[in-house]
């Protein structure tokens, strides 16, 4: 992760919300013997205590779900919008191309939820990812006991709290006014990825340039 200081982030709420707003996450870790293994999940922000956390389930004895029992430090990163950036649209043009993009890594140790927190746990994923319709026939609770007795026994539910939270909003934040406005308008002219970047660079362009 670049750790360049005109690409971070300072704000915690800020990134905070790019947590919730992106959700579904790579969820890192690895065996004793160094073998690595991935999985992406959705997973849920948790403030408790002064402390953040990371919740989220996994299917029980996968690779994943192995790894952790053996090793529990974990590593989860979050992807937002990314684009490529020309080296054309610089008001000089000689120098590489690059890309920008969002992303925050969050790392700590896993434990396993017992039983009360993961039916507390699946009430709020369910309800969230609901739109927070407590009513739908989908959400946890509402779901028949049968059903949840088959299905629960088969997941895993994990918390992780959160020692370290790095981010990189790599935004063009290190280019000159000329440039920083032409990448904004090349980036609307393309796919939806481009444009929420530009988006994104629009909100920071009087910090940028203040």
């Amino acid at each position: 992760m670049y750790h360049t200081s005109y690409f971070k982030e300072k704000e915690l709420e800020i990134i905070l919300n790019f947590i919730e707003t992106h959700p579904f996450a790579f969820l890192t870790g690895s065996f004793v013997n160094g073998t690595q293994v991935a999985t992406q999940a959705p997973v849920l922000l948790e403030k408790r205590n002064g402390d953040l956390l990371l919740q989220t389930h996994l299917k029980r004895n996968t690779d994943h779900h192995r790894a952790f029992k053996e090793n529990p430090h974990a590593l989860v990163v979050f992807t937002g919008p990314n684009a490529y950036v020309s080296a054309t649209w610089y008001s000089d043009s000689r120098m590489g191309s690059t890309w920008n993009y969002m992303s925050v890594h969050a790392s700590g140790k896993i434990r396993e939820m017992d039983t009360d927190e993961m039916n507390l746990f699946m009430e709020k994923f369910t309800s969230t990812f609901e739109g927070g319709d407590h009513q739908s026939p989908t959400v946890f609770n509402n779901l028949s006991h049968e059903y949840r007795l088959k299905k629960v026994p088969a997941i895993v539910g994990l918390e992780i709290k959160i020692d370290t939270l790095n981010n990189v909003f790599k935004l063009s934040q290190n280019k000159d006014k000329a440039s920083y406005l032409n990448i904004i308008n090349e980036l609307e002219k393309r796919d939806t990825n481009s444009k929420k970047i530009a988006l994104e660079m629009k909100k920071r362009f009087n910090d940028v340039f203040k």
